[in-house]
């Protein structure tokens, strides 16, 4: 019995982990090839000949006398001033997620503690407003901030984008606060804290992987939004996503695809490191959301 239990014990490792490395395999495979391709000529990498001048470098190696070349990360990054758009990225994001976080944990805290029937129906409305589609948010934004001529701007983008997220941060912080034991905080304006205080020194660090976590998916809204900043953003102002699209052209203008691929691997690459550097943080945030305290 003890020796049957063990085969299926063993037979069910097997298979899990034949599934994992699958599923791994399946996931990583259109980045890993997409990574591949970056340092190839579009004459491998959409080669229609042979699919193996992707592997070979062919048509790279007698183009540049190497099999490898990075003159699609150049022409992206130098000659079509990739870097403007990754700078103009790194402003939305940090600016939406201070902003997002900031109001998220204070409102989140006090819909927490707060015993009014008012905080149920205010969730309920900030969950109705995550659940419109963000065109109709942004169409409501287009008449005001072209007469205030602030349209184009990176600051019309941010103001948006925090309208969008800061409904999910409030209901997740709120999730976190709510499994914190009020007599935390209780304890703590025993002692002298002010309501505050209490909430700076005493709560915020208890509950700072929910923090950690709500901010990495907030920065992943804003890092990866395509409509509100191709529409409200001028050229000038794009940011890494739609700056990738306008790599590929249209009907009317030719792109120039090397160009978009190099780009899609510098956009996807520092998103793998964000999570395997905040990965515990992210673990222990979602359980401690999962779990009641």
């Amino acid at each position: 019995m003890a020796a049957r239990a063990q085969q299926r014990s063993t037979t069910l490792v097997t298979l899990s982990t034949i599934f994992i490395i699958v599923w791994l395999i399946v996931a990583a495979f259109p980045f890993l090839w997409t990574l591949w391709g970056s340092f190839k000529v579009q004459g491998d990498f959409f080669s229609k000949a042979d699919w193996t001048n992707a592997l070979y470098g062919t048509r790279t190696q007698a183009e540049t006398g190497s099999p490898f070349t990075l003159q699609a990360y150049a022409g992206a990054w130098v000659e079509e001033e990739f870097w403007r758009a990754a700078l103009n990225t790194m402003i939305v994001v940090i600016a939406v997620v201070i902003i997002s976080l900031t109001f998220g944990t204070l409102g989140g805290y006090a819909l927490a503690r707060s015993g009014y029937r008012y905080a149920f129906w205010l969730l309920m409305a900030a969950l109705i407003f995550r659940a419109m589609p963000h065109i109709t948010l942004v169409s409501g934004y287009l008449l005001p901030f072209f007469e205030w001529g602030v349209w184009g701007s990176l600051s019309t983008a941010i103001i948006v984008l925090v309208a969008i997220n800061q409904p999910f941060t409030l209901w997740m912080l709120h999730s976190f606060f709510l499994n914190i034991p009020k007599d935390l905080d209780e304890s703590a304006m025993v002692d002298g804290c002010t309501r505050f205080q209490a909430f700076r020194h005493v709560i915020v660090p208890v509950m700072w992987p929910g923090v950690i976590t709500t901010g990495l998916f907030s920065f992943l809204l804003a890092y990866n939004d395509f409509t509100v900043t191709a529409l409200l953003l001028s050229q000038q102002n794009h940011t890494m996503v739609p700056k990738i699209a306008s790599f590929l052209g249209s009907v009317q203008v030719e792109g120039n695809v090397m160009f978009a691929v190099a780009s899609v691997v510098s956009a996807t690459a520092p998103l793998f490191l964000l999570v395997m550097f905040f990965q515990r943080q992210i673990v222990s945030g979602l359980t401690a959301g999962a779990v009641k305290g």
